[in-house]
């Protein structure tokens, strides 16, 4: 791993950064991945996405991820997701990852399989890696069916083609959705992986199917293009993923010649990674930075961390101290394109606007995810985006919309 240490700016975050499969980054400021739920009905991206990632590579942005991308059409984890499982849309990924080179961005994408937390569709039953549902009162989630041996090997088939597809769309690679509660995260998971078999019992077999994947994805796309990971820091559940065993989950992937790996945390149970934590977690200005501090004494791989950063003076000291090597941000983005941009000048992102909420984190997750993508829609409209005002305007603006996305979703 080479590092460059001509400025672009001044500070620390507008350095250029070159991974080690040899692309480079034109600064440290990451747009991390949100729901943009922006495809069409039959998973294919459209010209709104073009043009929501063109403002937000436009804005200076070094690397863009995209949002959820299903690597399989039976299971989606909202509605007007986008799927990429054989080439017939690729022409669309193609002007897709076109309008964030045409403004000298990069851009990967993140593929994914949301295992039990399905949503779509309705009236089947969904996989994980046991029949372990989620533990969540009142949103009734569906008890999945644990998967068979056949079917966890054709994910990893699965995940693999949809990163050949991505780089042959002339995306500049991937990044493999191991957080937050989908499938991946749900193998690393003792909570909800109970297998007795290969891929479970032990924290080598819980781990085993996402090296399996990103082994076999590097060898499918080539040493020189980038192969990112996004990794819980840990669950933040009683018997959950720990931070010890994620460390361990690190450096295999290290070892697996993995480019970047972006830190998060939490899940539908605990969403931690929108700021629903702990108060000794939620207080910081960076809302797993004690991970990355420890895990960065471990390992040197490329360390990106997201959740919770706001202020540029904080996310240039760490990344002047090696602490990581990119910052990533995602709600901010939708109320400011260009964020990048002030960031870059020493401007910290805006307080972020209050979003309505009813006392139940799982549902006032939920909100925030919605809330966001109707700035989404707006900026990709061209039209800035604004506060839709209180709970019922809020809930006006997405409830419609989402109940006739999830019956016309093909």
């Amino acid at each position: 791993m080479t590092q460059s240490n001509t400025p672009i700016d001044s500070s620390p975050l507008g350095t250029s950064y070159n991974l080690p499969c040899g692309v480079t980054l034109r600064n440290r400021i990451v747009k991390s991945a949100m729901s943009e739920q922006l495809g069409d009905r039959y998973g294919s991206p459209t010209t709104d996405l073009e043009q929501l990632y063109a403002a937000w590579a436009k804005g200076g942005a070094g690397l863009l991820i995209t949002g959820n991308v299903m690597v399989d059409r039976r299971a989606f984890v909202e509605p007007r997701n986008t799927v990429l499982e054989d080439e017939r849309f690729i022409p669309a990924y193609r002007r897709w990852a076109e309008a964030i080179h045409g403004h000298g961005g990069k851009i990967i994408m993140q593929i994914n399989h949301p295992g039990r937390v399905a949503v779509l569709p309705l009236l089947k039953r969904p996989v994980g890696p046991s029949a372990v549902p989620l533990q969540l009162p009142g949103m009734g989630a569906r008890k999945p069916r644990a998967m068979t041996e056949a079917e966890i090997k054709e994910q990893i088939n699965r995940f693999t083609t949809s990163a050949i597809l991505a780089v042959q769309a002339g995306f500049d690679g991937v990044q493999i959705h191991a957080a937050h509660g989908y499938l991946l995260s749900q193998f690393l998971s003792p909570l909800s992986n109970i297998r007795t078999d290969s891929w479970g019992g032990n924290e080598e077999n819980r781990r085993r199917l996402l090296i399996e994947i990103v082994r076999s994805v590097r060898q499918s796309i080539g040493p020189d293009k980038i192969l990112s990971v996004k990794l819980n820091s840990s669950d933040f559940q009683k018997g959950g993923l720990s931070q010890s065993e994620s460390i361990n989950i690190a450096l295999a992937l290290e070892a697996e010649g993995t480019d970047l790996l972006e830190i998060s945390g939490g899940n539908y149970e605990s969403p931690a990674q929108l700021g629903f934590a702990p108060d000794s977690h939620a207080a910081n200005d960076a809302y797993f930075i004690d991970f990355a501090e420890q895990l960065r004494q471990h390992c040197r791989m490329p360390l990106m961390l997201t959740g919770g950063l706001r202020n540029a003076a904080f996310m240039n000291e760490i990344i002047k101290k090696g602490v990581v090597d990119a910052v990533g941000l995602a709600r901010p983005f939708a109320m400011k394109p260009d964020l990048a941009t002030d960031l870059l000048a020493g401007r910290s992102a805006p307080e972020s606007p209050r979003v309505p909420a009813v006392g139940y984190k799982p549902v006032d997750a939920y909100m925030q995810l919605a809330w966001h993508a109707a700035q989404f829609r707006r900026i990709s409209a061209g039209l800035p985006p604004k506060h839709l005002g209180g709970l019922m305007k809020t809930l006006l603006a997405f409830g419609p919309r989402m109940g006739c996305n999830i019956a016309t979703q093909r």
